[in-house]
C-alpha cells in the first residue's frame, strides 16, 4: 500500500508523488505516516520534513502551515517548503541578513510585517540548518 503526498504552497506544488512514509513536524511534535493512518488535521511548524519512496529519502524544508491526512492521501498546504537540493545557501544568508537588518527598526513596522519577517527568518534558519545536515 502506498500514500498519496502533495505539498503545496501560495506559490507553487512543490512535490507531489505517492510515496512510502513520511514525517513531517507539526507544533505538537514530529507525525510519521504510514499506509492506514488515522484521518487528522494539525498545524505544520518550520521544520524538516522527511519522504520516504521506494527506499530513498527526500527532504524539505517547510514552514508553517497545515497538513490533512485523509486515508491515505496527505496534503500539505505549507506557507514556504523547498526541497533540500534546491536551498541556495547564498541566497538564503542573504535574505536572513536582510530580514534580520529589516527587524533592527521593528518599532517602525506594523505587527503583522514583523511576524512575517520573524517568519522569514525562522524559515532561513531551517534551511541553513537542514542543509548543513544533508550535503
Amino acid at each position: 500500500m502506498a500514500l498519496t503526498l502533495e505539498i503545496v504552497t501560495p506559490q507553487a506544488r512543490v512535490y507531489s508523488d505517492t510515496i512510502d512514509t513520511v514525517v513531517i513536524p507539526t507544533t505538537a511534535g514530529e507525525i510519521g505516516v504510514l499506509p492506514g493512518h488515522i484521518s487528522l488535521v494539525s498545524q505544520v511548524a518550520d521544520g524538516e520534513l522527511r519522504v520516504t519512496k521506494d527506499g530513498k529519502p527526500v527532504v524539505l524544508a517547510v514552514g508553517g502551515g497545515f497538513v490533512q491526512i485523509d486515508n491515505d492521501k496527505i496534503s500539505v498546504l505549507a506557507e514556504q517548503a523547498i526541497t533540500v537540493d534546491k536551498i541556495d545557501v547564498t541566497a538564503v544568508e542573504a535574505a536572513l541578513k536582510r530580514a534580520q537588518d529589516q527587524l533592527k527598526d521593528a518599532a517602525h513596522l506594523d505587527p503583522a510585517e514583523q511576524e512575517h519577517l520573524h517568519s522569514l527568518v525562522r524559515f532561513a534558519g531551517v534551511q541553513l540548518n537542514i542543509k548543513s545536515r544533508h550535503r
